[in-house]
């Protein structure tokens, strides 16, 4: 089965994303992306596979994967368990880092363990003990102290010893081919036609599809109905519009491909908890702690 792609959304003042999430998730399925990631599981035990690789898990498994290398970790919980928080999760565009590379030298030390990751790096648990608190710091952390734990936890992982790679020397990730699949197609169009005016319907024209079985198409592959999918890409573009720029609410609702202020409100407070107003004051507020402390 074709991998399904992650649209990751690493904001455009970010160098990274890290995050925490539960399961069942929407991400939880065989799927890849572009960006490196590093996957900590603090919860649940089941099996897990990266590229060509099978192995199982227990809370305590650290494992950084490369670009396109499809992945999936798939907890072994009774039916209907909801688990709160089943994993860290961190995300880097190789751009972000090749780029540091080029500008500072001394981190070239960090090219082997980029390159092992595209057979997906199983670090030790010595290596892990001392990773994960920097790891975790990072979820709170801001400003300079933000890149610095990270390039602190990324040069903790290039000196491990003892990692196990997982996929074979000859699985060669091929995402030319996943993305030809009809579901990430739609996703990579979704992703680029954010503030245009996007119905069920049309892209189910778009996937060649009559709408009923484009939206039982779509659900059994994201995992959420469509309207549901696309409001959380919009509502997750407004963030980075909040944080980025000085354009008014009304202006960022109408540039993500809302069509007015009360439902654009109404989407980000369920699923922000806090109206977009407030999310932007709450960030400069942040900000100016940051630069006081």
């Amino acid at each position: 089965m074709s991998p399904y792609l992650e649209l990751v959304g690493i904001q455009q003042q970010e160098s990274f994303k890290v995050w925490t999430h539960g399961y069942p998730y929407e991400t939880v399925r065989w799927h890849f992306h572009p960006e490196y990631e590093l996957n900590y599981i603090s919860h649940t035990s089941g099996r897990f596979y990266v590229g060509d690789h099978t192995g199982t898990f227990v809370p305590g498994q650290l494992v950084m994967m490369g670009p396109n290398l499809p992945h999936n970790w798939i907890s072994e919980v009774p039916e209907g368990t909801t688990v709160p928080e089943r994993c860290v999760v961190l995300q880097f565009s190789g751009k972000s880092i090749l780029g540091g590379i080029e500008a500072f030298p001394e981190l070239s030390q960090l090219e082997k363990l980029l390159a092992d990751s595209q057979r997906g790096i199983l670090f030790s648990p010595e290596v892990t003990a001392k990773a994960v608190p920097m790891l975790t710091t990072l979820l709170a952390a801001r400003g300079f102290q933000r890149v610095y734990q990270f390039l602190a936890l990324l040069e903790t992982l290039s000196h491990a010893q003892d990692s196990t790679l997982l996929a074979t020397p000859t699985f060669r990730p091929d995402p030319q081919g996943y993305q030809s699949s009809t579901i990430n197609q739609v996703l990579a169009y979704l992703a680029e036609h954010l503030n245009d005016r996007l119905n069920e319907s049309a892209l189910a024209r778009y996937a060649g599809m009559e709408p009923s079985a484009f939206s039982r198409f779509f659900r059994r592959h994201t995992g959420l109905p469509f309207v549901q999918y696309l409001n959380r890409l919009r509502v997750n573009r407004a963030c980075e519009l909040l944080i980025s720029s000085e354009q008014s609410v009304t202006d960022i609702c109408y540039a993500c491909g809302f069509n007015n202020v009360s439902n654009f409100n109404r989407q980000f407070l369920a699923q922000k908890s806090v109206p977009p107003s407030q999310f932007r004051r709450y960030y400069l507020l942040n900000d100016e702690c940051e630069a006081t402390g």
